[in-house]
């Protein structure tokens, strides 16, 4: 079963999308492009909202292999 989780060497700010990349198992860079673009659409709030939640709810990785 894979975890999702704060990544601690993938992470260019909180390790929020390179958490996610690790779960899916594709290169962090995919992911990362894929919000930026997303960023747009939506209107930059709702995306952004939900990054600062992730990085409150997700736990690091540190923490899950403990």
């Amino acid at each position: 079963m894979k975890r999702l989780f704060r990544s601690r060497i993938d992470r260019k700010l909180a390790g929020v999308l390179g958490g996610i990349a690790q779960m899916l198992g594709v290169d962090s860079t995919i992911i990362r492009v894929l919000f930026i673009i997303l960023l747009f659409p939506t209107g930059f709030f709702p995306l952004a909202i939900t990054y600062l939640l992730l990085m409150f709810v997700m736990p690091n990785e540190e923490d899950v292999y403990r």
